[in-house]
């Protein structure tokens, strides 16, 4: 099974997806672990608040948190596990421009580099455990034009977006707080 969460900053996406990832555990995967891929790499302080934000939010819930910075395929998990990533414009960062990162090339190549580094893992991993619930972020609400890299960036989380959402059996966009199931069945009650 595969989930993709989306919204932009500050939507409650983050929140939505603890939910659900608790809320698919409970109802189908009892006797799986509940596992955090945490993708954000603590390079300043500002990353290190958001990370201690996420811990707090997600404490007394069951989550196994583990550092995923690059290389998503070594995450280890069994068939009955829900695994929450979180998230994936981190994931893409870190792929981009961490030096152990594997999306290197800025030309014809980073199409070949952004399937073997995320999109061919990501969905191997939905294979391997019961459930992936992966959070994105909404990118292209603000209608600006960036610089190339910048750009570069928000197209390759675009695909990566549109790609997951095209294999997943559910999609909720998280607007203000509140989920709007875009694709799939509806599986748990709305925040209140």
């Amino acid at each position: 099974m595969l989930y993709v969460i989306t919204g932009g900053s500050g939507s409650g996406k983050s929140e939505y997806a603890e939910k659900l990832a608790v809320h698919i555990r409970k109802e189908y995967f009892d006797s799986g672990k509940l596992y955090y891929a945490a993708a954000m790499y603590p390079q300043d302080e500002e990353c290190r608040q958001r990370i201690k934000r996420h811990r707090s939010m997600r404490q007394g819930k069951g989550f196994l948190t583990r550092e995923c910075y690059t290389g998503i395929e070594r995450l280890s998990v069994e068939k009955k596990d829900v695994v929450l990533l979180e998230c994936m414009s981190n994931l893409l960062a870190n792929e981009m421009y961490l030096e152990e990162g594997r999306i290197k090339s800025r030309g014809g190549e980073v199409c070949e580099q952004l399937q073997e580094a995320i999109l061919r893992p990501v969905l191997e991993l939905s294979r391997r455990a019961g459930c992936l619930v992966v959070v994105t972020n909404e990118v292209f609400s603000d209608g600006r034009r960036y610089e190339q890299e910048t750009q570069l960036y928000l197209e390759l989380l675009g695909n990566i977006n549109r790609c997951l959402a095209q294999k997943a059996e559910g999609v909720v966009e998280v607007v203000y707080t509140i989920p709007v199931w875009v694709k799939g069945e509806k599986l748990c009650e709305d925040q209140s």
